[in-house]
C-alpha cells in the first residue's frame, strides 16, 4: 500500500515535497473501483478462472515472494516512503546481485537421415519494404535462420514458429535492413529460461561493427557465438586453409554443409554481400540383399560396410564386391542458393566470380535446385543479373526481394484485424491503414492452395509468399509446398467477421459518429455524466487540423508481440516538420502500415528531431532504421542531419554503429536539453554553464542521494559548453516547428532516464488576442515521481506509461513502471486535460485491465491511434466503446504462444499470458 510519511523524510531521498495537490498522489492510501457495470461476458473456460491455478496460467506472485529480493537486497524504499520504487535498479545496480550469465548455445542430437528438410519464407518487411526477408532452413534436429531484420519476432510469434530452437543466424549483409531484428532477438533469447539461449550469428567482417555498437545495451554474454569471416584487421574470424576461389565453409556436418561466397564491389563499410550455399549430403541407393547372395556374400557386417561405402571381399567367390554392385543409385543431396545483390554492381560482382562456377553444371553432385533471391527487383531485372539467372538450367527460384506481387496485403494479420476493426468503429482516431488502398477494400481469395501443394515446372520464376516452403526431403516431394501459405486479409473480411461477431457494433459505430457533431445526446453518454464535464483549455480555441497529431505506432513494453510494436509516438507538425519520441523496433514499418509507402517515405523525411527516453533496447532498436532510410531518401539534395537527443551511452551505439552505415545526424544528450541546460543558453556564459558540470533537473541535483542514477564514472557528463552550438541548432529547428520548447526530465527508471516536455509557441486567434500553445509531455518508462507531476502540471497531453495492471503494483515498483491508477493520477494531481496510457505489459495481448471509474480524462492506447489536437475533447468518451468492441476477449486462445516481459535487468524473459479484460 502506499501510505504517507513526514516531509522531511522526503529530503533524505532528495526531493523537495509538492505543494498543494500535486502531491496527493503519493499520500493516497491504493484502491481499486469497480467499472463498466453489467455487460455480459463469455464465461472462462474450466480450469482458468481467477485465482484457480493452473499449469498455464501460474498464480500471479505476491509481495513475499519478492520481500527479500525487493526489499532486502535490491535496496527498494520501504512502504512508508512517499512512493515506492526500486532504488538498485534505478541506480543500475541490481544487475551485480545476479549471477553472470554464460549462456549456453543451442546443442542437439543431429539425424543424418533427415526425415524432414525445406527452406522456408519468413515474408518480414514483405507489406512495406523496410526489410529484407528472413528464410528459414529447417531439418528435423537443426533449425538456420537467414537475415533478422525489424519484426522477424513479431512475425514468427504470429504463425508458431519457435526462435528459441534457431541454431544459427546467418546475415546476407551487415546493414539495418538485414539484421535489424537480432538485437532484440539477442536479448529474447538471453531471456529464455533460468540460464539463457544463445546462437551462432555469421556474417561478413563488417559484423564487428555492428558487435561494437551493440554492446553499448546488450551484454557481452547475449552474443559471445557471433562469427565473421572474410578479410578483416582486428576480430577473430573463422581460419581457413582454402584455395583463394573456394568459399568459405562455415557449417559442414553429416547434416547440411553452408558455405559463404562473399561479393565484394568496393572496399567500404557496409558493402560486402553473401552469397549462402546450402548443400544436403546425398542419399545412398537401396541395398539389394539379392544381388549381394548372388555375388556371393552371406548376411552380416558385409552388408552393413557395403552400405557405408566399403568394398569387401566376396565369402564363396573369388571376387571383390564394391558398393555399386549391390546399392541402387544414389539420390544427389539438394543445393540451395541465397542471393543478396542490392546493387547491379553486386550483381557484375557475381556474375565474374569464379567461385560460382562448380554450381553452374546440369549434371554431377552441384545441381541447383532452388535459387532464393533476396535481391530488389531493380537488380533482378537488369540485363547482368538476368544473365546470371540463365546459368541455372533448371533451377527453381523464388523472387523474394522488397518489390513483391502482394505487398498491399498485411503479413502481421492479428495486429492489422485489430486495426480494421477499430477503424470500423471509429475511423477518426484509428484512420484506414495505409496498406489497405481503396481498390484493394473488396475480398479477395488466394487460389485453392491445397490443390498446388507441391511441384512446380522446371525453371520457374515465383514470386516469394509468406510461409511458402521449396520441400528438399523426402525427395518425393521436391519442389514448392504452398500448403502453408496464409489466405490473404482484406479489411472486408474483417469487417464481415466482425458484424458476425457482435451485430450491435454497427450502431455503436453511429453513436460514435455523433460524438463529433455537437450535443452529445445518444443514452450511453447521458448515463456516464462525467464524459460531459469537460472545460476545453484556451490553448485548444479555434485549433486547426493541421497544428499537430498525436500518431502512436507502438504502445506495447519489453518486445513486439501479435497486437502491439514497442514504443514510438510521431508527433505530427504537418508542413513544419515532425519528431519521433522513443523509436522502438519496427518503427519504420509501423509508419508504413500507417501512411502507406510513399506516406512513409515522406513522413521519414519531415523528420526534425528524435528523442530516446533510455537505452532499453523496447525503446531505441529502430533508430538506425529509420536514420538510414531518411538519408536515402535524402542523399541526392542538401539537407540537414536530424537532431537525435538521447541519453549518454545511445551516442555510443550511434558512434560505432556509423561505421557500418551513415546515419546523417547529430546526437544531443537530454542532460543538455533539461531547463537548466536551456537557461544557460540565454546566459551564453561558460562559468555558468560548466559549473556544476552539467545541466541537471532538480531530481538529481548535486549532491543528491539519487545523483547517482544517471551519473556514473563510467559515463562523464558533457559539459553544456561543447553542447552549445546544437542547442542552438535545437533552438532554430524547434522554433521552424511552431515549438518554444523541448525540455528533458530526469524520470525513476533505470540509469539515465528522461521524459520530455512539448511546448508550442504563443498564437493569436482571429481577433488578434495571444492564445497559449499546447503542452504535449512523454514520460518515457517510470515510477509515479514527483519530477514526473512538476513536469505535468497544466499539460494538454499526458502520454504515461501504464505498464501494469493496479493488481501488479508490486511487480511495476520491482521494475520501476506504473500502473494503470498510478499513470492516471499522476495526470489528475498535474491537472492534465488528456492522459493517453501506452507502453502496456505484453500479458495484455489486446486491452490491458482498466478501473474505468479513474478514467473520466484518460484514454487507451493502441497501434495507429492518431489523435488530432482539434478531437481532444471527444477522446475520453470513447473509452466505453471498447466494452463493446472487447467484450469477448478474457484470455489468450493459443496454449501454445507466450507473452514477454521486461526482466530486472532490461532484458526479455518468457511469462505466459494472463487473463485481459475490463476489470468490473
Amino acid at each position: 500500500m502506499l501510505t504517507s510519511m513526514p516531509h522531511h523524510n522526503l529530503t533524505l531521498l532528495g526531493f523537495s515535497p509538492l505543494k498543494s495537490s500535486s502531491f496527493a498522489l503519493f499520500l493516497r492510501p491504493f484502491s481499486l473501483y469497480p467499472i463498466l457495470a453489467s455487460s455480459p461476458r463469455r464465461p472462462r473456460a474450466a480450469g482458468y478462472r481467477r485465482g484457480d491455478p493452473s499449469p498455464r496460467f501460474p498464480p500471479r506472485r505476491k509481495w513475499s515472494s519478492f520481500e527479500e529480493e525487493s526489499r532486502q537486497r535490491k535496496g527498494m524504499s520501504s512502504s512508508s516512503d512517499s512512493f515506492e520504487f526500486n532504488k538498485r535498479r534505478a541506480e543500475g545496480k541490481d544487475k551485480i546481485d545476479k549471477p553472470k550469465k554464460s549462456l549456453k548455445r543451442n546443442t542437439r542430437t543431429l539425424n543424418p537421415t533427415n526425415t524432414i528438410a525445406y527452406v522456408q519464407i519468413l515474408g518480414t518487411g514483405m507489406d512495406t519494404q523496410d526489410t529484407s526477408p528472413s528464410v528459414l532452413l529447417f531439418f528435423d534436429k537443426q533449425r538456420f535462420i537467414f537475415n533478422a531484420g525489424e519484426g522477424l519476432q513479431r512475425f514468427c510469434t504470429e504463425h508458431k514458429i519457435k526462435l528459441s530452437k534457431v541454431d544459427h543466424i546467418f546475415l546476407s549483409r551487415v546493414c539495418s535492413e538485414t539484421a535489424g531484428g537480432l538485437p532484440g532477438l539477442l536479448l529474447t533469447l538471453a531471456g529464455i529460461g533460468e540460464d539463457g539461449l544463445s546462437v551462432n550469428v555469421w556474417g561478413p567482417s563488417d559484423l564487428k561493427y555492428l558487435v561494437d555498437a551493440m554492446r553499448s545495451f546488450i551484454p557481452r554474454a547475449a552474443m559471445v557465438h557471433t562469427r565473421s569471416f572474410g578479410p578483416s584487421d582486428s576480430t577473430p574470424q573463422i581460419s581457413s586453409s582454402k584455395a583463394k576461389d573456394d568459399p568459405f565453409v562455415l557449417v559442414n556436418d553429416e547434416v547440411v554443409k553452408i558455405s559463404a561466397i562473399l561479393l565484394e564491389p568496393g572496399n567500404k563499410s557496409g558493402e560486402t554481400s553473401v552469397v549462402y550455399v546450402c548443400e544436403l549430403p546425398e542419399i545412398n541407393g537401396k541395398f539389394d540383399p539379392a544381388k549381394a547372395m548372388a555375388l556371393g556374400l552371406r548376411a552380416g557386417p558385409k552388408y552393413g560396410k557395403l552400405q557405408s561405402g566399403q568394398s569387401v571381399k566376396s565369402d564363396f567367390k573369388d571376387i571383390t564386391v564394391h558398393p555399386s554392385d549391390v546399392m541402387g543409385p544414389s539420390v544427389p543431396g539438394p543445393v540451395v542458393l541465397l542471393v543478396d545483390c542490392p546493387t547491379e554492381s553486386h550483381a557484375e560482382e557475381l556474375l565474374s566470380t569464379p567461385s560460382m562456377n562448380r554450381y553452374y553444371s546440369t549434371d554431377g553432385d552441384k545441381f541447383v535446385n532452388c535459387i532464393i533471391h533476396l535481391s530488389p527487383a531493380s537488380v533482378t531485372n537488369s540485363a547482368t543479373y538476368q544473365s546470371w539467372m540463365k546459368r541455372f538450367h533448371s533451377a527453381q527460384h523464388i523472387l523474394a526481394g522488397p518489390e513483391t506481387k502482394n505487398m498491399e496485403f498485411p503479413i502481421l494479420k492479428a495486429s492489422s484485424r485489430i486495426t480494421a476493426r477499430l477503424n470500423y468503429l471509429c475511423p477518426q482516431f484509428f484512420p484506414a491503414p495505409g496498406f489497405w488502398s481503396p481498390q484493394h477494400a473488396t475480398d479477395l481469395t488466394n487460389p485453392d492452395s491445397s490443390s498446388k501443394c507441391f511441384g512446380s515446372s522446371l525453371g520457374e520464376n515465383v514470386s516469394a509468399e509468406n510461409l511458402l516452403k521449396f520441400t528438399l526431403r523426402p525427395h518425393v516431394n521436391l519442389g514448392f509446398d504452398r500448403s502453408c501459405i496464409p489466405s490473404q486479409l482484406t479489411s472486408s473480411r474483417v469487417i464481415d467477421e466482425l458484424l458476425s461477431e457482435i451485430p450491435e457494433i454497427s450502431s455503436k459505430t453511429e453513436e460514435v459518429k455523433r460524438l463529433w457533431n455537437g450535443p452529445h445526446n445518444n443514452k450511453m453518454m447521458i448515463e456516464e455524466p462525467w464524459l460531459n464535464e469537460s472545460t476545453v483549455p484556451s490553448c485548444l480555441e479555434n485549433i486547426r487540423r493541421d497544428d499537430m497529431e498525436i500518431v502512436l505506432l507502438g504502445t506495447g513494453s519489453s518486445q513486439p508481440s501479435r497486437y502491439r510494436n514497442v514504443s514510438a509516438v510521431y508527433i505530427d507538425l504537418f508542413s513544419r516538420g515532425s519528431i519521433l519520441l522513443d523509436c522502438g523496433e519496427g518503427t519504420l514499418g509501423q509508419l508504413k502500415r500507417r501512411y502507406g509507402l510513399e506516406g512513409a517515405d515522406e513522413a521519414v523525411r519531415n523528420l526534425r528531431c528524435i528523442w530516446i527516453s533510455h537505452i532499453h533496447a523496447d525503446h531505441h532498436t529502430g533508430l538506425a532504421r529509420i536514420l538510414a532510410r531518411r538519408r536515402e531518401l535524402l542523399k541526392e539534395g542538401a539537407h540537414e542531419p536530424v537532431i537525435v537527443v538521447g541519453p549518454r551511452p545511445l551516442k555510443n551505439f550511434l558512434d560505432a554503429y556509423q561505421r557500418l552505415e551513415d546515419l546523417g545526424m547529430e546526437f544531443l544528450d537530454c542532460r543538455n536539453t533539461t531547463s537548466t541546460s536551456w537557461a544557460s543558453l540565454e546566459t551564453t556564459s561558460p562559468e555558468k554553464t560548466t559549473s556544476n558540470g552539467s545541466a541537471e533537473g532538480s531530481l538529481f541535483s548535486k549532491g543528491s542521494p539519487m545523483q547517482s542514477i544517471y551519473k556514473r564514472p563510467s559515463s562523464p557528463v558533457t559539459d553544456n559548453a561543447s553542447a552549445l552550438p546544437y542547442l542552438k541548432k535545437l533552438k532554430r529547428v524547434l522554433g521552424e516547428m511552431g515549438l518554444e520548447d523541448l525540455i528533458s526530465f530526469p524520470v525513476v527508471h533505470c540509469p539515465q532516464a528522461f521524459g520530455v516536455v512539448l511546448k508550442a509557441a504563443e498564437r493569436k486567434n482571429m481577433a488578434g488576442d495571444k492564445i497559449p500553445g499546447w503542452k504535449t509531455v512523454y514520460s518515457g518508462d517510470t515510477r509515479p515521481c514527483p519530477q514526473m507531476v512538476e513536469a505535468s502540471k497544466g499539460a494538454t497531453v499526458l502520454i504515461h506509461e501504464a505498464t501494469f495492471e493496479d493488481a501488479l503494483v508490486e511487480e511495476a515498483v520491482a521494475k520501476n513502471h506504473s500502473t494503470t491508477k498510478e499513470a492516471i493520477d499522476v495526470g489528475s494531481s498535474a491537472g492534465v486535460y488528456r492522459i493517453i496510457l501506452t507502453h502496456f505489459s505484453q500479458r495484455y495481448p489486446k486491452i490491458p485491465v482498466i478501473d474505468e471509474s479513474h478514467m473520466h480524462n484518460t484514454c487507451i492506447g493502441f497501434d495507429m491511434m492518431s489523435i488530432n489536437m482539434a478531437d481532444l475533447h471527444v477522446l475520453p468518451k470513447i473509452v466505453p466503446y471498447f466494452k463493446n468492441l472487447f467484450r469477448n476477449v478474457v484470455v489468450e486462445d493459443d496454449e501454445d504462444e507466450e507473452g514477454e516481459e521486461e526482466s530486472d535487468d532490461g532484458l526479455m524473459m518468457s511469462v505466459n499470458k494472463v487473463s485481459s479484460f475490463f476489470r468490473n
